[in-house]
Formats: C-alpha cells, structure tokens, sequence
C-alpha cells in the first residue's frame, strides 16, 4: 500500500540578498517528498542548507520562492495550521533554567492553545523517561535529559511529524543511543519523524530513506537500502605470513591501503573484481593466508562521491 506524503516540497528556493558580493542560494530549487510513519534523513556537510530548509518550515526565515504543503495546509495560504502539524526540536538547548520540566511543557502547551482537559503532560514526560525531574530546575538537569526535555517540548500539542534539527549534535555515544531509542519509539507510535544531520552512520541506522544536501541542492534521493546498493566498494583486510610482493600480474584496479610483514589490506570495485583473484595471487606467490576479513562500502563512500567533502 503506498503511504500518503506528509510533507511535499517543490522548487524551495532561500536566497540571501548580499550588498556587497553575489547572492547566497542557501537552497535552490529543492523538491522532495516525505511519506507518512517513515523515518527522513536530510543529510548533509555543515552549511549544506538542512537548517535553513527547517527553520522554513518553524517560520523563522521566510522562502524566495516554491511551494511548502504539510498534511494538506499550504505554507502561504495556511501557515498557522502547517505549524501546528509539526513539532520542531532545535540544535539550540533553549529552555529557561529555573523553569521544571512539567511547568516548560504546560506553558508551551498553553502557547499552542492545547486545553488542560487535553494536555497529556504526564504521558510526554514518561515518554522521554523525565517523569522522576518533572519539578526539578531545568538547570539541574544533565546534558541528555535537556536534550529529552528539548523533544518533549515538540510533542505537546501531538504533532503528526517531528523534526530534529542535529539532535545529536556534541553528545556522547550513550546519550546519542538514548535519543535514539526515544525517536524510534515515537515512530512505533505513528509519528513521521525528518531529522537531519552530519553523522553518516546515524542516518544509516535510523532512516527509511534519505536525501542528501549540498550547497543547497538535492544531490541524492532515494531509500537508504537503495543507496547502500549503489555502493560498489569493497575493502578486504588479510592476515599474511610474510610481506606481500607486488609485481606486473597483481590486478591493476585493485588499490593497496596498507602492505606489512603480517597484513596486506585492500580496496576494490566488488562488481569488476572476484576476491578469487585475489587469493589466488597470493597462493601462486606462496604467501599462507592466516585469516581474511572484509568490509562493504557504507554511506560515506557515497556522500563523499556526491558531495566532494
């Protein structure tokens, strides 16, 4: 069954006016869609355009030109209902010191003019695992429970989609894991969620499809298992008794990454190249294999091959 865009963009354009140089495009031209209760990578270098692209949609920078649709509400013509079907978790930790957890979620409840009858405080707090700091100072709250709070936020008025700008951005490899668990979780949940960020192996793990940005234009689109297929290269890493000679028969497409007296570790095109060949090379030149393991290409190969970075 084909899932319904949640979010359409064509021909999105953001054009810095300049007095005293030429006209900066953040984005130019940018169409792309996403589909409801997937996970969106926008994927990018830093100044690739994800931010401007958001805080397009948040209302805090205005478009040159295109059109934006978000569960059916035109961004010229309904932008109050586009907001309210998004939620947006900043980079920024933007949340008043002395205010606690549950009091920052009924007040920006109250800013989207949710009810108390309908306000589901409780339930966002549990949800985010801050149910034990609801009224302690924000201040006293540790770096990964601002971040959780930072989601929280997004969620009072029950948006359909959630956006994260960065929001791993500077944090360790535990608290990164955390956040993610929470974000698939609010996706088991039904939410659609677009993130975008600059951690290649993020957007693998986590995403159902990605686009990658840069300059502000969309290089790439396409499901991330499509884009891990496009991916050719192939590096094999083997364990040798002696150091391996490499004379005129050695193939000419294969690249050595590193030649030693105990391993020789290569690189190659998987599609023009059998690791047969490989072997049998160093059998014919009496090397004794201890031990052979290897490794796919994976999405930084392509991000740097689109992306030049």
């Amino acid at each position: 069954m084909n899932k319904r865009n949640v979010l359409s963009v064509k021909n999105l354009s953001k054009i810095y006016k300049k007095k005293s140089s030429d006209n900066v495009k953040a984005i130019n031209n940018l169409n792309l869609d996403v589909k409801e209760g997937e996970i969106f990578g926008l994927l990018g270098p830093n100044g690739a355009g994800k931010t401007t692209f958001i805080n397009i949609l948040a209302g805090t920078v205005i478009k040159t030109s295109g059109e934006v649709n978000v569960w059916g509400f035109d961004l010229d013509k309904n932008p109050r209902q586009l907001r309210a079907s998004l939620g947006i978790v900043p980079q920024e930790v933007n949340l008043d010191p002395f205010f606690s957890p549950k009091y920052t979620l009924e007040l920006q409840a109250g800013l989207y003019g949710v009810k108390e009858k309908d306000r589901i405080t409780d339930s966002i707090l549990k949800m985010v695992s801050l149910e034990k700091q609801a009224n302690s100072y924000a201040r006293s709250l540790s770096g990964g429970m601002k971040r959780r709070l930072l989601i929280a936020k997004a969620l009072v008025h029950q948006p359909p989609i959630i956006i994260l700008d960065e929001p791993t951005a500077g944090v360790d490899v535990q608290l990164r894991k955390n956040l993610w668990d929470n974000v698939k979780s609010l996706n088991k949940n039904g939410v659609t969620v677009i993130l975008t960020t600059h951690y290649i192996a993020e957007a693998e793990e986590m995403c159902d499809r990605i686009g990658i940005i840069d300059k502000g234009i969309l290089v790439e689109l396409d499901s991330t298992n499509n884009l891990l297929e496009k991916i050719h290269s192939k590096t094999i890493n083997i364990r040798v008794n002696k150091k391996v000679k490499i004379d005129d028969h050695f193939p000419k497409s294969i690249k050595v990454l590193s030649n030693t007296e105990k391993e020789i570790s290569l690189s190659y095109d998987k599609n023009s190249v059998k690791m047969s060949e490989i072997i049998q090379y160093l059998l014919k030149h009496n090397i004794n294999i201890i031990d052979i393991s290897t490794e796919d290409g994976n999405l930084e190969d392509i991000f740097i091959k689109l992306t030049k970075h």
